[in-house]
């Protein structure tokens, strides 16, 4: 990759980790803080709080994809940005949960992940896109362990207003980063694409239901680990850094080699498909191994870093493919509709995690997550197979 490449690669991923750190950083302490502010004994008003954020930023995607197609990136990412500072200095000030679900919904309708990974995929070649990507993909891995860490101790150091209050300063940051230090990416100029035609692509629509079902596994599977690596390690929650830091980080690195291999020898179809596999594999692991009435906690740990894998290698190489296949005009829109699925995975995940876990069991859970990625292995398997970039390169100028 050129340096401007690595430029606009990594500031933009730092942007886009900024949006996820937004939803994240509430996750481990809001329920605790919610129970001293007016409407937060109602288990509702509190779960609407943390969820809402995720529900606006479904609505917000595709015409944010559409207006960073039409008006440039740079544009709609600062507006979103703006909206994103106001909401989190609105939750700042709340002091109900009221107020707050109005600040978290105006946080989240600055919808600007599609309009990022366009971005991305105008500043980088081809040849080097699943690199960039794998950076967004790295950024919400770790966004998400840091935000399990650092949630606690921001809380006792500035409380729940001084993190929203931090989160708004970030984004002002943030504008500054995008008009200073992304460079410009040349607007594409083809014949304008529907959004019909983006939405009955068949390719497109096995990727939009791919990063549903990753990131609604992902935060169900959330709602239980914490408690269950509690129950069978004995470690505390604010010291679960010490498991998901390391887990990341490792499997960060384990996914690089077979995601590049696969680039350079048109195998994106085998190791993505290996993928969900594995993320199959992983389900029916923790399912099996929470129906125990014993369990050494090593085994969860070991799962964990295997769903880490599986999931920085999805993450990496979906938006990729979804930049790929999508029309050059419509990349935006393509990335809308993606981005779309993606927080409505989060929020699904989110509830129906919750639901299972109060009404039915943890190992419930683990069977929902088991079944969706069984459904998705199958329609994946369907897929059709990106020939080399050197190929593809040679039959354009053939």
């Amino acid at each position: 990759m050129s340096r401007a490449e690595v430029r606009a690669s990594a500031s933009l991923a730092s942007i886009f980790a900024l949006r996820m750190l937004g939803l994240f950083l509430i996750l481990p302490v809001f329920a605790v803080y919610a129970r001293g502010l007016p409407g937060g004994d109602n288990a509702a008003l509190v779960g609407l709080a943390m969820g809402i954020y995720g529900l606006a930023q479904s609505f917000g995607q595709i015409p944010f994809g559409m207006a960073s197609d039409k008006y440039g990136r740079k544009r709609i990412i600062i507006i979103g940005l703006v909206l994103f500072a106001l909401g989190s200095f609105i939750a700042a000030a709340a002091h109900s949960v009221a107020w707050i679900i109005v600040g978290r919904a105006i946080q989240g309708a600055g919808a600007i992940s599609a309009a990022i990974t366009a971005f991305i995929a105008d500043s980088t070649r081809e040849e080097h896109r699943t690199k960039a990507m794998a950076m967004v993909g790295a950024s919400i891995g770790l966004t998400f362990a840091v935000s399990l860490v650092a949630a606690p101790v921001l809380y006792r150091l500035i409380g729940m207003g001084g993190i929203f209050a931090l989160t708004g300063a970030l984004s002002v940051l943030a504008i500054g980063a995008v008009l200073w230090v992304v460079p410009d990416a040349p607007m594409v100029k083809a014949r304008r694409v529907p959004l019909g035609e983006v939405l009955r692509n068949a390719e497109l629509m096995r990727l939009n239901v791919g990063v549903f079902t990753l990131h609604m596994t992902q935060l169900a599977m959330f709602v239980v680990l914490p408690g269950a690596l509690v129950q069978y390690s004995g470690i505390a929650v604010d010291q679960h850094w010490k498991i998901y830091l390391p887990v990341v980080l490792a499997s960060f690195v384990l996914m690089l080699p077979p995601v590049f291999v696969a680039e350079k020898h048109g195998r994106m179809k085998q190791v993505f498909v290996a993928a969900i596999a594995l993320l199959l594999l992983v389900q029916l692991g923790f399912w099996a191994a929470l129906s125990q009435a014993q369990t050494n906690w090593w085994v969860l740990v070991a799962l964990l870093f295997l769903f880490f894998v599986a999931f920085n290698i999805l993450e990496a190489s979906q938006p990729s493919l979804v930049s790929r296949i999508a029309p050059p005009a419509a990349k935006g829109s393509a990335l809308g509709v993606y981005n779309t699925l993606q927080a409505l995975g989060l929020f699904c995940g989110g509830a129906l995690g919750g639901w299972l876990k109060q009404n039915v069991s943890v190992q419930a859970v683990f069977l929902l997550c088991a079944l969706v990625s069984l459904s998705w292995l199958i329609i994946a398997a369907n897929m059709k197979n990106l020939p080399r970039r050197a190929a593809r390169a040679a039959g354009a100028t053939a």
